[in-house]
């Protein structure tokens, strides 16, 4: 046995599905429940009254009334005289048979199957099966595996659509701005007239459409509850909602149709007057993303029309093969039949008069049935001529696009556009309710909805951090649009922006007079004309990080107040910046300073001139892609700083040559093998800074010692094995950094630069330290000598008293001279060695150096990151050992 909750589903299945059925398949549905019932009627009869009755015509022996007595089955007796005896009955008269009961019971039985035809016999059970065929055939479509899924999913989306409120709201919006809209066409197409004397003159009453506003009552996606002045809350199960869906407050049809008589509730604000609560307007969302999935899904294919299609034809041909073999049973049916047996040494007769008793019954109710079927097959011929005269596979919200606030509704195709046509046969506002959730204006105004109530002035006020140069800095990730209480913040200089798909500054950006600098990250954003002024004249430091070219928007390159611009993004190959960065379109840019390139290029974009005077700064990222053409440097004179990385470059660029006012040349991560080309460099007199780390140069050359002005020079992480002398004779030396090569010895010279500052061996070949490094270079406060193979320190150290920064780590160093401890710069963490070498101190030194420090068990963490922001440090487990260090291991 089964419950009766388990008929619910089944119950409310049927109470939706008759939403997709149109007038005619109603009327299908009842005239095959009429043919059922004829049907079942003349099965019962069959069963029940269904039987014929004979008489014999020829009789077997000879007439003798003298000798038989009238008995019952004798044969008639021809008429004879009567008797002349008052007292007696008259004789029966008639034929005689001499056939006993039993005799016509059997005979009847006989010709039942030998005389009756067999349409006779079986036509109520044919016309019961055919009647179960076209129920069965007639909803066919809507439970055939491949298509019964998408109608419930459409049905069960569907009823969202009705229940939500946003529906109401956005139709009620729709339905004023239509009625604002046409008042002021109504007031412009009015010729002037002085004023009425009285005041009985009313302005006249709007066209609206009733019929696609407030139509639908009796849908049972749309019924109301009792209760106007509150509305109940959506039932959770959707199905339900033929009972249970609820309404705004707001009635459409007495907004529409009787303007006048509240005069409240229309504004000219496209705000709505009711706000949803945060869960309701969560639910929208959901909605709007779960009717496109589903639209994209049922737009793919047209499975159900082409099942609808092959249901009706199938019906078709049903009716015509039912109706070609059985109106010549027509004639088949007959009261009287003759019949034949072979029984005759049973019953003594050899033909017999039958009749038929239900014959007159089931002609009528074949009759019936035809007329019945006939109607059945007149409506699948419309309807096949309505799916081939009408366009089922396209559907277009005609009467939704006369509204100004729906006009965006796209076109629908394949099965979403014939359930949309189906569900238009039984009610034109439910397609109404789901337009709302097509529209990307509703879904733009419910997202305004959202970000309002969201992300208001407070939450983001909230969020202003201030980052290490003390500006108000603002991030907001992955919103849909940009919230308007953002404008509000006039206190905010830095604005990030990432993943934000529809990002726009309207004229209210005139509020954020601190605004200076912009980070786009993914997010094209727009800028209305009214804003753009006001982001020339403020914006100064611009980041674009972009997948392609054509997402940089046009207004970057007429921001006349920019300084900096930072581009990020897969540029394109033909060795240009982009085909929408046309020649001249850095014009504008006359104050840019400093542009920053993360791509892809091929050689120099030459549009780069356009700001050659005003550019100082240029650095070109090229994430492992050769920069071969570097020709468009040489016009670039006023350039101070120059940062090619990444770039493949095998030597050094002739274009440099150019560059005389060059100060900072920065070639790491690159391909450079020789420096046989810094000869050339002599006369870049101004270049104070050489960065040439992560190569593979192997020898630095002698004409390193013509670079007279250089203060820093990095050449960390290359494959020098050796020094030459003319490195030392670079008296302004401050900065030298030699990490990661390959040197076995540090040259005596190196006393020669008593102006450095800091030192960096670490990750070499070291086994010793020239004494006349503590000796001459006093100004020394940095040294890293980590990862070599040192075995002792000088004990001139101590003549460094400016050192605070010593790195000792990994080496073969068994213990500390005492003399560091007259390195007072050393106290408070400034010494990094392991610790059971730092134990090797004498106790008041260890004190010394522990002094306002962690103890001595977090030197190697806490305090493993040197101050110099010069080279990179890895830590002992970090550290990436060169090809000479794995070769020494």
């Amino acid at each position: 046995m089964f419950s009766l909750s388990e008929l619910v589903p089944q119950n409310q299945h049927q109470s939706r599905s008759k939403l997709l059925k149109p007038w005619w398949e109603v009327f299908m549905d009842y005239l095959v429940v009429l043919m059922l019932m004829a049907s079942v009627l003349a099965c019962t009869e069959q069963l029940s009254r269904d039987r014929v009755v004979c008489i014999p015509l020829d009789p077997l022996v000879t007439v003798n009334t003298s000798d038989h007595s009238p008995s019952v089955g004798g044969d008639v007796a021809p008429p004879s005289k009567p008797t002349t005896s008052p007292n007696l009955h008259s004789t029966v008269r008639g034929r005689r048979t001499h056939l006993v009961y039993q005799q016509y019971i059997y005979i009847s039985q006989v010709c039942y199957h030998e005389a009756l035809p067999l349409c006779s016999r079986f036509f109520p059970y044919m016309a019961l099966l055919q009647s179960l065929v076209l129920v069965a055939s007639g909803s066919f479509w809507l439970h055939f595996p491949h298509t019964s899924a998408r109608i419930e999913h459409f049905l069960a989306i569907l009823a969202k659509c009705c229940e939500s409120p946003w529906t109401s709201q956005a139709l009620s919006h729709a339905a004023r701005q239509e009625e604002i809209q046409e008042k002021v066409v109504v007031e412009e197409r009015r010729p002037p007239q002085p004023p009425p004397s009285s005041s009985s003159s009313s302005p006249p009453v709007t066209r609206t459409r009733q019929s696609s506003i407030d139509s639908g009552a009796d849908s049972p996606l749309l019924k109301r509850s009792d209760s106007t002045s509150s509305a109940a809350p959506p039932s959770p199960c959707p199905s339900t909602l033929s009972c249970n869906s609820t309404m705004s407050s707001i009635s459409l049809g007495s907004q529409v149709h009787f303007p006048s008589s509240k005069p409240s509730l229309m504004v000219d604000s496209p705000r709505q007057v009711i706000s949803l609560d945060r869960s309701d307007g969560e639910q929208a969302r959901a909605l709007f993303e779960r009717v496109r999935k589903f639209r994209s899904h049922c737009e793919s294919s047209d499975v159900i029309y082409k099942v609808y299609l092959a249901q009706t034809i199938f019906k078709l041909l049903m009716v015509t093969l039912i109706v070609s073999y059985t109106i010549p049973l027509l004639s088949a049916f007959s009261f009287n039949y003759t019949c034949h047996p072979e029984e005759q040494a049973l019953v003594g007769y050899s033909t017999f008069e039958c009749i038929h008793v239900l014959s007159s019954l089931i002609r009528k109710l074949l009759v019936a049935y035809l007329t019945l079927l006939g109607l059945y097959g007149l409506l699948n011929f419309y309807t096949l001529s309505w799916i081939l005269h009408s366009s089922l596979r396209q559907y277009s919200f005609h009467s939704l696009k006369e509204l100004c606030s729906l006009r965006d509704v796209p076109d629908l195709r394949n099965d979403l556009a014939f359930l949309l046509h189906m569900l238009d046969q039984y009610d034109p506002l439910l397609a109404q309710r789901l337009s709302v959730f097509l529209s990307p204006v509703s879904e733009s105004r419910l997202l305004e909805e959202n970000l309002e109530r969201r992300w208001g002035e407070e939450k983001l006020r909230a969020m202003i951090s201030v980052d290490a140069e003390g500006c108000s800095k603002l991030q907001l990730v992955a919103l849909p649009r940009l919230p308007p209480a953002l404008f509000t913040l006039s206190q905010l200089q830095v604005l990030k922006l990432e993943l934000i798909t529809d990002a726009r500054f309207t004229a209210q950006v005139i509020n954020m007079t601190q605004l200076r600098e912009l980070h786009l990250y993914h997010c094209t954003a727009a800028v209305d004309p009214s804003a753009l002024g006001v982001l020339q004249e403020r914006l100064e430091v611009l980041q674009l990080t972009f997948t392609q070219v054509s997402e940089i928007p046009s207004w970057v390159f007429s921001l006349r107040s920019l300084h900096e611009l930072h581009l990020s993004g897969r540029l394109s190959s033909d060795g240009g910046v982009g085909r929408s960065w046309a020649l001249g379109s850095l014009r504008q840019l006359r104050h840019l300073r400093m542009l920053v390139i993360r791509g892809m290029l091929q050689r120099i974009p030459g549009e780069l001139c356009e700001v050659a005077g005003s550019l100082v700064r240029l650095e070109i990222y090229n994430e492992g892609t050769r920069l071969l053409v570097l020709t468009g440097l040489k016009r670039m004179v006023d350039l101070t700083e120059l940062l090619l990385q990444d770039c493949q470059l095998e030597r050094l660029p002739s274009a440099l040559l150019g560059l005389t006012n060059l100060r900072t040349l920065d070639l790491q991560h690159n391909n450079l093998r020789t420096l046989e080309e810094l000869l050339s460099l002599a006369h870049l007199r101004r270049l104070s800074c050489l960065r040439l780390a992560f190569n593979r140069v192997l020898a630095l050359p002698a004409s390193v010692g013509v670079l007279r002005g250089l203060e820093l020079l990095d050449l960390s992480n290359n494959q020098l094995q050796s020094l030459p002398p003319a490195l030392f004779t670079l008296r302004r030396l401050r900065r030298l950094l030699l990490a990661g090569n390959l040197l076995e010895e540090l040259p005596a010279e190196v006393k020669s630069l008593q102006l450095l500052t800091e030192l960096d061996l670490s990750g070499n070949r070291l086994e010793r330290l020239p004494p006349g490094l503590f000796n001459s270079c006093l100004e020394l406060r940095i040294l890293n000598v980590a990862h070599n193979s040192l075995s002792s320190l000088p004990r001139g150290i101590a003549a460094l008293s400016q050192l605070c920064r010593l790195d000792l780590r990994s080496n073969s160093l068994e213990e500390l001279p005492a003399e560091l401890g007259c390195c007072t710069g050393l106290h408070g963490g400034g010494l990094l060695v392991e610790d059971w070498v730092f134990l090797s101190l004498p106790p008041h030194v260890r004190d010394f150096l522990s002094r306002s420090c962690p103890p001595s068990g977090t030197y190697s963490e806490v305090h493993s990151r040197p101050a110099s922001d010069s080279f990179p440090y890895f830590s002992p487990t970090q550290w990436s050992f060169s090809s000479a260090l794995e070769s020494q291991i």
